[in-house]
């Protein structure tokens, strides 16, 4: 098994042992051991898969490039990871998607970056794999960003059928009020654009500053605006 196979493995296990866990076989075992002792394989099992992909992500030698990246790339994804940055900051309260104690209702609306999708935490992860696509195509790269896209948007779906078995009345309320692909239910006249709390623009920016900045140390290259900075 090569680099890329081993990364593509680690992958395949990282996201399939999600989907098994959160879904078909997470029933069962909360019967057999307890919710405490399914969230501790479920940890056990992340970590693990986790940690085999950064491994084999880490002594996978790089491919060549699939295309150039040139200045006409780099600007557009600086500014894609600038709106991922804010959805996730926004997601991150009053999201009724969110583990913890079930709400009684949705939100009246939805605003600000639910007015977007209702899925705001997941689109952001899969904008961020394709950006990375974008600006670092070799193919172990690919294969992770891809992975992080499938988990992102494949979960979010599989989480609004499960959200309307368990809580039926208020997810098809939200449903209604928002859309799952970005930008549908503002289209349809269903939300209305705007409404960004502070922390969502504010948050939003700085940790798209912050992660662009963590790539020099971390992976070698100035990413975000810091690619003009420091070239």
């Amino acid at each position: 098994m090569d680099g890329t196979e081993m990364v593509i493995a680690a992958a395949a296990a990282f996201v399939g042992t999600h989907f098994l866990l959160s879904h078909p076989l997470r029933a069962p075992i909360v019967k057999a051991i307890g919710a405490n002792g399914f969230m501790g394989v479920y940890a056990l099992v992340a970590f693990a898969t986790l940690g085999w992909l950064a491994h084999a992500y880490k002594i996978a030698p790089a491919s060549v490039p699939l295309w150039a990246v040139g200045e006409g790339i780099w600007g557009p994804v600086t500014l894609v990871m600038l709106v991922a940055s804010i959805l996730l900051m926004g997601s991150l309260l009053g999201n009724p998607a969110l583990p913890g104690p079930p709400t009684a209702t949705a939100p009246a609306s939805a605003r600000g970056v639910f007015s977007i999708t209702r899925h705001p935490m997941m689109w952001a992860f899969a904008l961020w794999g394709l950006c990375h696509i974008a600006v670092y195509p070799i193919a172990a790269n690919i294969v992770v960003a891809v992975a992080i896209i499938v988990l992102a948007l494949v979960g979010a779906a599989l989480q609004d059928r499960k959200k309307e078995a368990l809580q039926p009345a208020l997810w098809r309320d939200w449903e209604g009020k928002t859309s799952y692909w970005p930008f549908v239910a503002i289209a349809q006249r269903r939300a209305a654009f705007g409404g960004f709390r502070p922390h969502d623009i504010a948050g939003g920016v700085v940790i798209w500053l912050a992660a662009t900045w963590a790539h020099l140390p971390i992976a070698g290259v100035a990413a975000g605006v810091w690619h003009w900075i420091y070239r």
